[in-house]
């Protein structure tokens, strides 16, 4: 994991927070599939908490199958991790941000097609 992770702060249990940075760095591909995540200890370290905290976060990864154990080594990104975590996190894009960007366009009286060219024109900007 790198120092682009966003700060410990966000109002979130603290475990989900690395759950979903170790995620981010599955799907930005600095954590490939098949190699080894950094240990709770280096992650409590890294992030100044618990030990016990970080190991939740990554417990949930391996009950989500997206991390996975080799005993004595450590923890491993598992194959299909990335896949798998892109389908979740757009599913999720789709109910947290499209969803109610259809619901307020339609109280505006704008159509998809409109708001398609609107979304084309911002593009432009960016």
């Amino acid at each position: 994991m790198n120092r682009r992770t966003k700060p410990m702060d966000d109002g979130r249990p603290i475990f989900l927070q690395i759950a979903e940075q170790i995620e981010t760095a599955i799907i930005d591909g600095s954590l490939p599939e098949e190699t080894q995540v950094p240990s709770t200890n280096e992650l409590a370290a890294f992030h100044r908490i618990n030990p016990a905290t970080a190991a939740k976060g990554v417990n949930q990864l391996v009950d989500d199958g997206v991390l996975h154990k080799r005993r004595g080594i450590g923890m491993f990104v598992s194959p299909g991790a990335r896949a798998r975590l892109r389908q979740r996190r757009r599913d999720r894009f789709g109910e947290q941000y499209l969803r109610p960007l259809l619901a307020e366009a339609a109280r505006l009286g704008i159509d998809p097609a409109e708001l398609k060219t609107m979304i084309d024109r911002y593009e432009e900007q960016r």
